[in-house]
Formats: C-alpha cells, structure tokens, sequence
C-alpha cells in the first residue's frame, strides 16, 4: 500500500482479501442449503476424479506385478515383435523358428544371462484335459523347460516340477495350474494320477498354486509339459516357439539384449546390415507398454469423471448470478463508499472460490477415503500421488473462479445510482 494511501486510512490489499473471504463464509453461513448443495455437487466431483485416480493407479501396479511377474529382469527371444504383433503371417512363416539349441547357446555363450527358459505355445489351440469321468474346461497346454517356474515365480503347491532328466528323457510328466487340479481333483490330491492330454496319459507330479492376480481363474487355466514330450506327442506346424532368459545381476537388460541379439545373428548367418529376423524384447519393454496403457485409460476416465466438476460449475454460475441480483443494494453502497470495480470483482471471484474450493478439500478428503475402500476390496494396491491432492484443489479453485468471472463482472460494472435503487 502506499504512503499516501496509507495516510487516507485505505485498508491494504491483504486486508481487502481478509474482508472478502470473511464475508464469503457469512455468505456460507446465511445460505447453509443453497451452498450446501453447491460444495456437494463440487466434492462429488473431486471424489470421483480423486478415486479414479488413485484406483487407476493401484490397476497399473496390479498388472505390471500379474503380467510381468518374473522377479528379475528377463527378456524373450521370438519371431515377431510381440508389442505389434503377425502383420504380415506369411512372411512369419517363413522365417527360422528358433530351437531348443539356440535356448542352449544363449544359456552357454551369454555371460549376462543366468537362466533360460525354451517355450512351446501350442498353434492348435486349446486342449481339454479327463481324468476319469471328470473333465477341464478348455485350458492352455504348454511345453516349457524345468526352468520355467524360476522365470515367472511360480510356486508349485503340491508336489514337484519335472527335472532336467526328466526333459531330456522326454518323460509324459504334468503340472497342472490351480484350476485344471480343482477341475479334475476337487476331492483328492492329484499328485500320481494319470491324466489324458489328448491321445497319450501324463502322469501328475504337481500343481500350481493360485496366481490370484488381475486375471482372475483364467490365468490359472493352464498345464506345463516338458518341451520334448510336447514336441513328441502334440506338436505341430503352427506351434511358436519363444526362448525366455533372466539377466544376471550386475549386467543391465541392454547388454543382455546386445548380446543376446548378436549371438542369434551369428548363429542364423545375417550379415551386417541385414534386417533381424527374429526380435529381442525387454521385460521394462513390456513395463513401459503396459504403463502407457493403463495411463491412457486413466487419463480418459479422469477426463470423463471431471464432466462432473463441469457440471458444478454450471451450478456455481447460477447460485452466483442469485447472490450477484439479490446484494444489488449492498454493491451500489458499497461503490458509494468509495468500493473500485476491481474490489467487487475480487468479492464475488473470491466467494464462488471458496465454495468451490471448501467442496474441493471434502472431495478430496472422501476420495481418499473412497480409493482406500474400493483398492482393498478388489485387492489393487493402493497407489497415489500428492501431486494429485494439489492439482484437485487448484482445479476446484479453478472452476470457482472461471465460472464465477461472468457473474463477478456483472456485479462490478453495475451503475452505482441504479443499484441503491434496485428494490
């Protein structure tokens, strides 16, 4: 303030916002149901952005710890890029499908690389499993090595998993995930059963225990074989093969994926400057894809749930334009006592924020609350960023102000003489 303003007795800006947001409570206080109804209609709002926002969150966490369950770094080796997927099948088909034997070199000649697993997704399909007069609903039989449960941390509930002798003797061994074992076994252990896998019996060493993740009993609907059992009794042309190897720790995913990548160029022959024909992908590949999924889904239903704030604003507009016609009298005194346009201006503007903004802080107060409930009942982690705390409340400040601009402008380019006039 200045000095001559100071010797006019003018009151400071800081005491102008003081009186201002002191008499937008009184306002509060006088109209208790119409504002009531406004800071509802603003804390709704900001409850369910706050909500979606925290959920979405734990729903990342959920599928990059369900999908991209192996506890370490790993990367997979397959024909096509698995992030675009077969665009064009017959060039696939004639590529060189990869072999138990480059699985072998990989483990052998790669000194960042610590396990590896050779895979056999089956081309035909789904497969029911029988067990006497019980049956499984369709399920995925895959041929994989006695590494696999270590690459996806899987544990085996009852029993065992198949050993190395047990691959390389190609032996008709099974174990069964946790939904094909209550399928065939609801009463009974299963371990040392035969079960039929197509034409040939396989004897049941282990199952699996429930994975419970985001998938729900789907991604437990599965049974692992030994790859050259698989291979022996239910292979065919369409079968794909993928080779999965873990990094050692001290190496990072880019020298194993450098390594790895020159090692299959050597052995399939390409020359420099000819284009793979096989693809190396990383699990923070996979991580960063997922991410931007779950992020983009997050943003539009963020984008959709704040349509309500939207709405709430409308509201404030209203009520606003209510207060603005009924306080005619008190702006035209207050102009006569000297009040600038600007400081009505600021009254109206700092009223519709103050509702907006009381109904931001409930908002996110319940939605907090509200996240915390729903995450731990369908069992998402609870996953949320106080970044978000502030920018919800900057936002509901934000439509208190935008909204409030028309009827605050209203109110401060009233003719003084027509306003102590107005009955």
């Amino acid at each position: 303030m200045s000095v001559a303003a100071e010797q006019r007795g003018e009151p400071g800006r800081l005491e102008v916002w003081k009186e201002n947001i002191k008499q937008a409570l009184e306002v509060i206080r006088r109209h208790r149901l119409r504002s009531s109804l406004l800071i509802l209609g603003v804390a709704i709002g900001v409850t369910t952005v706050i909500a979606m926002v925290a959920i979405m969150g734990g729903l990342a966490k959920r599928v990059r710890s369900d999908i991209v369950s192996a506890g370490r770094p790993y990367i997979t080796v397959t024909r096509y890029d698995p992030m675009k997927g077969g665009r064009n099948p017959k060039e696939l088909m004639r590529r060189k499908k990869l072999t138990p034997e480059d699985a072998e070199a990989i483990k052998n000649m790669c000194n960042s690389i610590d396990k590896v697993d050779f895979k056999v997704s089956p081309g035909g399909g789904m497969t029911v499993l029988r067990y006497e007069g019980e049956r499984t609903n369709l399920i995925q039989v895959v041929g994989v090595s006695h590494d696999f449960p270590f690459m996806y941390s899987l544990q085996v509930e009852n029993g065992r998993f198949f050993s190395a002798f047990e691959l390389d003797t190609r032996k008709r061994v099974v174990v069964l995930g946790y939904g094909p074992a209550k399928d065939l076994f609801p009463s009974r252990d299963p371990v040392g059963k035969k079960v039929r896998i197509g034409n040939f019996e396989y004897l049941v060493i282990g199952t699996f225990a429930s994975r419970k993740n985001i998938m729900g009993g789907i991604s437990d609907n599965y049974a692992v074989i030994p790859y050259t059992s698989f291979n022996k009794d239910l292979s065919n042309r369409y079968d794909e093969y993928q080779i999965y190897a873990t990094v050692k720790p001290g190496h990072t995913l880019e020298e194993a994926a450098d390594e790895v990548t020159a090692l299959m160029r050597a052995r399939r022959g390409l020359k420099p400057g000819k284009k793979n024909d096989f693809y190396v992908t990383t699990s923070e590949t996979f991580k960063k894809m997922l991410s931007n999924l779950t992020t983009y889904i997050g943003l539009i239903l963020v984008v959709i749930s704040s349509i309500g704030l939207m709405v709430g604003g409308i509201g404030v507009m209203n009520i606003m334009l209510v207060s603005v016609a009924e306080r005619t009298r008190e702006i035209g005194v207050r102009m006569a006592f000297g009040a600038k346009k600007r400081d009505i201006l600021q009254q109206f503007l700092v009223e519709s924020a103050t509702l907006t903004g009381i109904g931001g802080f409930i908002g996110i107060f319940l939605g907090l609350i509200v996240s915390r409930l729903v995450t731990r009942l369908i069992n998402f982690p609870f996953s949320f960023s106080v970044v978000w705390i502030f920018i919800a409340l900057f936002f509901s400040l934000g439509i208190g102000i935008i909204f409030g601009i028309y009827p605050a402008n209203r109110a401060a380019k009233m003719n003084p003489i027509r306003a102590l006039r107005y009955d």
